[in-house]
This record gives C-alpha cells, structure tokens and sequence, in this order.
C-alpha cells in the first residue's frame, strides 16, 4: 500500500488507524465547525477537530436509539492506546444499558456533596467552638435594653470593666487591674455554659465580692438572652442557665435599700457639708437632697444647663434625654455663690460642680477627675456623716431622702416624681406633666421645709442683695 502523501487530505468518511502523524495532519473542512475521524481499532473513539484546530478524542455510540457522545480528553493529554481503552471501557457500560455521562454527573454530584457536607461539619464545628469571647464584642455594639436606644454609658462602662481581663497598668498608684467577674467566662464554649457552670463561677467570684459578682450574673443574664434572639446564636445558648430565680440558693439575697435621711438629722448633716472645705462637693451634696436628682444627672450639670433668669435647669435623664426641673431660690444662691472651675489646660470648666485642680497627691479618692466635673463624692458624703456621727446614708440615699421630704412637705406625688424624673402612677394620679411654673411652687415649698428642718434660716432677697454665705441656726 502507497504511504500517504502529508498534503493528501484525510478521508473522514472511512474509519482508519489512528496514529500520531494522522491525528496531527488532521483538519476541520473548510465551511464545518467541527469534523470527526473514526478510528477503526476501537469502536466509538473518534478524535474531533474544531475549525480553530483543537483536537481531543471523544467517544460517540447509541443508547436506546439516541446518540452519546462524551469527551474523553485532550490528545495532546491522552495516547492513542489510552483512549482505546478509555473508549472500550465506555462501550462496555453502554453494553450494560449505563450511560456513562450520567454516571459522570452522579459522580461529580457525589463529589459537591462530600464537599459541602465537609464544608457544614467545619463550619458547625467552627460554631460549637464559639467562646464567649468571640460574640462579646457584638454584643457591645448591638446589645441594648428592651424598649431603648442604647445602653447609659455607665452601665456600659461596667460592662466592659466587667469583661475586662486584668492587667494593665493602674490609673493611680503602683501595680495592675483585676481581672473582672466575667473574665472567667471569656474563655468557655458558648455551648457549655449551663446551670452548673454559672453556679461554679459564682461560688468563685462571690469568695472576692459576692455583691458585685451577683450583679455579673444579672450582665451576663442579659448576654445570653440576647444571643436567644440572635439566630446564629440561639442553639448554642441556655438563655435560662443564669437565670436569678434558678440560683436563688447561692446568689445573696436581693436587699431594696430604704436608707435616707430622716427630718431631725438634716440639720446635722447640713452643718456637716458645711463643714468641707470643697465647695464644690458641698453644694453638689445639697443639690442632691433638694432635687432628688440621681447621683450622674446632677454630676454631668453645665454651666450653660442652668438658667438663672427663667430660674430652671436641664439635667441628664435616665428616661428620656433630658428633662427640666426648677431652680428654687436656695439653690440658685448655692450654684451662683460656687467659684467657676479652672481645667488644667486654663481654660474654664463647663461644669458647675467642678473637680478640684490640685498637686500631685491631694484629695486622692476624692472629686478630682480628668473630666474636670465632680466624680467620686462618696468619700466627702462619708466626712459629712462622720462629722454628724450620723449612721451610713448612700448617695442614693439622698435621692429617697427628698422624696420622703416631698412627701412630708405635703407636694403631690406626681409633681416629686416629675422632679425626680420618675413616671408617677397614672391609676393613682391620672398623671399629666405640670408645667414648669407650677412644679417650681411645689418644690420651692419642699426646699423650705428641708431648709426649715435643717435650722438653716435663708432670705433670697437678702442673699441675693448681699451675698451672704450659708447661716445655720443656733
């Protein structure tokens, strides 16, 4: 038999050995997109050319009256003998009724499936494996309380000095930070965290400070039901396991404090504020039992807050933003009377109960803040009641002590709670605002009756006219 020329065109119409050189001097027919040369060994295999010239062997026979054709693979990839045994191997299927293709896409079917069920196992292993930790942060910038915008910045400062893990330098004097009650907590597996958890914890904080770790547990209730509502977060949680009804067994008994200050010891204890040499605190005190002001509110007072003229003042609300209560004769001379406070910068502090600017050491746990308003008042409160051998009395206590002198002066109780920033019962009062005119009346009458309890004999107008300082009675 002649050899064939390298220029002679390839019949496709017959099927014929393959071989190198063939599958190389194949072409597409010009006006095709695509041509095919059977190979006369194995029967199916073909090797396909595109009219771009790419080449790959394929295989092609019926099933069922319907053509099959699957690519076997590049020739460039594949020998001549590999794809005849890859097309045999594919006829024999063909043989037994298989479609080879389909079998191709269980497989590849199969394939995606071990994959994603891998991918599932690592990421539901991934999120078995969340810590405390992990979510805190999200809880930080999402977390907040029913029915409210956003955290008070101080309890959001617990919170964080709560999680805190210890550490860093102090503020003041040598050494570092505590770890906080929920550092121990940081650390665990969201989904180990039950009963017997919290109970084992507890029992370890408690040994420190069992009032300040009960208080953790109640942060730490918040989180975990907070990650109840979370969808990502909801199987991993017990939102019950640091429930206080459940742990009521270790946790110390919840106390409503009732201290205050009672009628016969307001002139003890005013002569004992008067006494300070920080005028500052002293009237920040006093303020507080005349206006029943939380302990903050009246803290975070500006000077641009109070209005001398319409005699009223704006302070810091727990329930709403802000509200405006009166400014009564007696403590407007107080406020006027205090010298304006000076930041270590120079420039004037904005705050009227000022923190004092003092040397290095000076008044160490007292009023002096890097804020520049008052801060920590509690141990001036505690000169006070020394001075006045008076029994413990929290700052808090101050604030029940003008209601109890409210109700004494014989003011409404609406008006004492729109003073104080409380919502009154409207079953008891059928409540509505009063205007700010008539709430100054009712609490003009209530500083005149502390101020008469206290002995403290006060003429506005000769206060005013002569800038006489505080006189108690004799």
């Amino acid at each position: 038999m002649a050899r064939r020329s390298k220029t002679e065109a390839i019949d496709l119409t017959q099927a014929q050995e393959l071989t190198v050189g063939r599958i190389e001097a194949l072409t597409c027919p010009e006006g095709k997109t695509q041509a095919f040369l059977r190979d006369s060994k194995a029967p199916g295999l073909r090797v396909r050319v595109t009219a771009l010239g790419a080449k790959s062997f394929v295989f092609e026979r019926k099933l069922n009256r319907k053509t099959i054709r699957k690519t076997i693979g590049d020739v460039a990839v594949w020998t001549i003998p590999g794809a005849q045994a890859e097309a045999r191997r594919l006829g024999v299927m063909l043989d037994s009724g298989t479609d080879p293709r389909e079998v191709e896409r269980q497989k590849l079917a199969d394939a995606a499936a071990r994959k994603a069920q891998a991918e599932a196992e690592a990421q539901e292993a991934k999120t078995h494996a969340l810590t405390v930790a992990d979510v805190w942060p999200r809880y930080m910038a999402e977390g907040k309380p029913k029915r409210k915008a956003a955290w008070k910045p101080r309890y959001r400062a617990d919170l964080m000095k709560a999680a805190a893990p210890g550490g860093e330098p102090l503020k003041r004097g040598k050494g570092v930070t505590k770890p906080g009650h929920l550092a121990a907590l940081m650390p665990l597996p969201l989904t180990s965290i039950d009963q017997d958890t919290i109970r084992d914890w507890y029992s370890s904080e408690a040994k420190r400070a069992p009032v300040q770790a009960a208080r953790a547990v109640a942060m730490f209730s918040g989180f975990l039901s907070w990650c109840a509502t979370r969808k990502e977060y909801r199987a991993l949680v017990n939102k019950e396991a640091a429930r206080a009804s459940d742990l009521g067994d270790v946790l110390p008994a919840s106390k409503q404090r009732t201290d205050a200050l009672e009628a016969e010891q307001l002139a003890a204890w005013f002569a004992g504020t008067d006494k300070l040499r920080n005028r500052h605190a002293a009237a920040y005190l006093q303020a507080l039992v005349l206006t029943g002001a939380r302990r903050e509110e009246m803290a975070a007072l500006r000077w641009a807050d109070v209005d001398f003229q319409n005699q009223r003042m704006t302070i810091a609300d727990k329930v709403d933003a802000t509200r405006v209560v009166p400014l009564t004769p007696y403590l407007a001379w107080l406020l006027d009377a205090l010298p304006r406070g000076v930041l270590a910068d120079g420039t004037k502090n904005p705050f009227v109960f000022a923190s004092e600017v003092t040397k290095k050491g000076e008044n160490k746990g007292r009023t002096r803040s890097a804020s520049g308003r008052i801060s920590e008042p509690r141990a001036y409160h505690a000169d006070v009641l020394t001075d006045a051998a008076l029994p413990h009395v929290s700052i808090h206590g101050l604030r029940r002590t003008f209601a109890l002198m409210g109700e004494a002066a014989g003011a409404p109780a609406g008006a004492i709670a729109q003073v104080m920033g409380h919502k009154p019962s409207a079953i008891a009062e059928r409540y509505k605002p009063r205007p700010i005119g008539v709430l100054g009346e009712y609490l003009a009458k209530v500083e005149a009756f502390i101020l008469a309890k206290a002995g403290i004999q006060f003429d506005a107008q000769a206060a005013k006219a002569k800038g006489l300082r505080l006189v108690a009675a004799a």
